[in-house]
């Protein structure tokens, strides 16, 4: 039995062959028919549109659209590039010496409805526990800004701005090269930071030496690097070295030599070589009738069934209130999880280790924070938001006094450990249902936890490379540019991780049945890039768009007032064409050069013409009215840092609204935990804490 089994989905709008309508299909649920029955109704219009269309009082209706619903602006029209400019995603995409250009394919929009997914289930579970249906709206602006979370912290504490970067990634202070040049073509590769990195960053530096390429990384001890304090002057030589080193290899090299040795190198992919790639083969991901992908995760029942446990009610507001969650993730792909489904009211306990700590908590990104210190990093903050932190050490065998008392405690398990560590530690899903048959647990990883490459490392940036996403990203005559500069399948999953979680809690309610749920960034990446897999299906070669969209009569980026200003513009038919040459007459770069960029978009938008401001973050901080109105920042008391606006999570609902709590500090929680979850009494607790279990 599938998640949405015997729900139906009716549309509004054009909404039957979105990734929303898609992804709930996915899940077993049925398209179409009326709103009359329906259990989710789902539009691109806007209550503002709709607002004489009868919902059924049960039924859970979301709305994604550019703006909102609501809010000064919720009547702007624009599509994907005035979304992607308004929400700052535009600003940072491409090369610094070129106007900005537009991500491969939708890839606001998808992020937004992956967004509005977890909405719809978060509300979908809510339904389940009070019987009510409400209306959820997601604005794909805010879900753009939401995702430029290094943008906004290196503004608030430094008033500092990301730029574009072309094939690097800014991270707060330090601008790390990604994309390279190949003999035949292109590879990302990255040099990570400290535990994380440091085998992956070794094996390059290893395979350097043994061609006798000129090599200033040997040597380096890699377990305390930090990408965020290298001297520059230091990071210019070995990218020179790394970029001579890769520009003698080519793609085969990169795919089998690279990979044989541990490097986190991998190729940029056209769309058409994902239709050849084995691992997807393997698992299955394009054996459907279309041959193109259907799926957005692989969904194992439990062997047996536990409890239909109801829930017992939770103290904070929110869809997901009383629902307990057992969190045991170190990178952003597991944090972005647990804190959305944290902010929507479910209780989070977090597992740290001080040896391993979550990647967020190391980075210094800002003047505020210093190395060493896990505990004044807003980035962690942002990203962590809503959880209780304990921290074991999870190779002791006493750290199971408070793990098996957590592990029947919890509704739900979030993981984002390589495949197979949870199982050397005992707690993979077999294992854990077994003391609780109902659990639910979600895994997010790379490539997923099967398949050839599913033990091969990754990060966000081998989504975007071997997807397609990379490759598409840029101007036709320029190389490749990262797309967006800021993550986007770190972003992406996490959301279809919950959206899984939300619907598998309603089902067990109803069933008593538990699940494991596998994400792959991989595989949802492919599904973003999904128009583009089926033009190479049909053997067609896509190459790079800039600014353009074959679904769109006309749109680019123009020249505003000052520097580095830029507004966009979209024509959708001959009416826009014929009212903006009335307005800008035969030479619109000419007319807007002139003019201020917010000017130029509130006079178009009054003529009713799709047109948005690159905006930066300050733009969207400071004096965005829709931002603002949209409580895009909530503004929470950091126990290190003071009160900050933090990213919240871009989702509204009308009935159950929720209200998110600040990070914590490394450990906070841990004693607390310990007393009130696991039953252990001072004399346990303090013997744990000198036996160092509590590390």
């Amino acid at each position: 039995m599938k998640l949405l089994e015997g729900q139906r989905v009716a549309i509004l709008g054009e909404m039957s062959d979105r990734p929303l309508a898609r992804f709930l299909a996915s899940l077993g649920a049925e398209i179409g028919g009326p709103t009359e029955g329906a259990s989710f109704v789902i539009d691109n219009l806007g209550l503002d549109r709709i607002e004489k269309t009868e919902i059924p009082p049960r039924a859970i209706h979301v709305s994604v659209t550019p703006f909102g619903s609501g809010g000064p602006r919720s009547g702007w029209r624009g599509g994907e590039l005035v979304a992607s400019a308004m929400g700052g995603a535009l600003r940072v995409t491409g090369d610094p010496d070129y106007p900005p250009v537009k991500e491969a394919g939708d890839a606001c929009t998808f992020h937004a409805e992956m967004v509005a997914a977890a909405g719809a289930l978060a509300a979908h579970y809510a339904r389940g526990t009070h019987g009510h249906g409400q209306h959820v709206d997601v604005s794909i602006q805010q879900v753009a800004f939401s995702r430029n979370i290094n943008g906004v912290l290196v503004w608030q504490f430094d008033k500092r701005k990301l730029a574009r970067a072309g094939g690097a990634i800014a991270y707060g202070k330090a601008k790390v090269r990604v994309i390279w040049k190949l003999a035949d073509g292109w590879c990302f590769h990255s040099l990570m930071t400290g535990k994380l990195g440091a085998p992956a960053n070794q094996a390059l530096s290893d395979w350097m030496d043994e061609v006798g390429a000129d090599n200033p990384l040997r040597g380096v001890d890699w377990q305390s690097y930090n990408r965020s304090t290298l001297p520059s002057e230091t990071r210019v030589v070995w990218e020179g070295a790394i970029d001579r080193f890769f520009q003698s290899r080519t793609k085969q090299d990169i795919a089998t030599e690279g990979r044989r040795r541990g490097t986190n190198a991998c190729v940029v992919n056209e769309p058409g070589d994902v239709l050849n790639d084995r691992h997807l083969a393997a698992r299955g991901f394009l054996d459907t009738p279309s041959g193109l992908p259907e799926r957005f995760a692989i969904i194992r029942d439990g062997a047996q069934s536990g409890e239909k446990r109801e829930n017992d009610g939770g103290s904070r507001p929110g869809p997901l209130s009383g629902v307990k969650v057992l969190d045991f993730a170190w990178a952003l792909v597991g944090s972005i999880t647990t804190k959305t489904l944290g902010d929507l009211g479910a209780d989070v306990v977090k597992i740290e280790s001080r040896s391993r700590p979550d990647m967020s908590r190391l980075d210094v990104q800002v003047s505020a924070s210093k190395p060493g210190n896990f505990d004044d990093k807003p980035w962690f903050a942002h990203l962590n938001t809503s959880k209780r932190s304990v921290t074991l050490n999870l190779k002791d065998p006493a750290s199971r006094e408070l793990l098996e008392p957590l592990i029947e405690w919890a509704d739900v398990v979030v993981e984002n450990f390589s495949p197979g560590t949870m199982a050397k530690l005992g707690l993979d899903y077999d294992e854990l249902s077994k003391r609780n048959p109902g659990i639910v647990m979600v895994s997010g990883s790379v490539f997923g936890q099967t398949g050839p490459l599913a033990q091969e490392w990754g990060v966000d940036g081998t989504g975007g490379a071997l997807s397609g996403r990379t490759y598409l990203t840029g101007y036709p005559d320029h190389d490749p540019v990262i797309p967006g500069a800021v993550p986007y399948g770190d972003v992406i999953v996490p959301y279809v991780m919950a959206a899984c979680a939300s619907a598998a809690l309603q089902r067990r309610r109803e069933t008593g049945i538990g699940c494991h749920i596998d994400a792959s960034m991989y595989e949802i990446c492919v599904q973003q890039m999904r128009d583009f897999i089926a033009s190479a299906q049909n053997g067609n070669r896509p190459e790079r768009l800039g600014n353009s969209d074959p679904g769109v009569l006309h749109q680019d980026i123009y020249p505003a007032l000052g520097e580095d200003r830029w507004v966009v513009i979209s024509l959708f038919d001959d009416s826009d064409r014929k009212k903006l040459a009335a307005i800008a007459g035969n030479d619109i770069g000419a007319w807007t050069a002139i003019r201020e960029d917010h000017e130029i978009a509130e006079l178009l938008q009054r003529e009713g013409i799709a047109c948005g401001v690159v905006q930066d973050c300050e733009d969207l901080i400071e004096r965005d009215p829709q931002i603002s109105s949209r409580g895009a920042l909530r503004t929470l008391d950091h126990a290190v840092l003071g009160p900050f606006g933090h990213v919240a999570t871009p989702i509204q609902f009308s009935r159950d609204a929720f209200d998110p709590y600040r990070a914590p500090s490394m450990g906070e929680h841990s004693h607390e935990v310990a007393r009130e979850i696991c039953g252990l009494g001072p004399a346990e607790i303090a013997r744990l804490e000198n036996e160092g279990v509590f590390h």
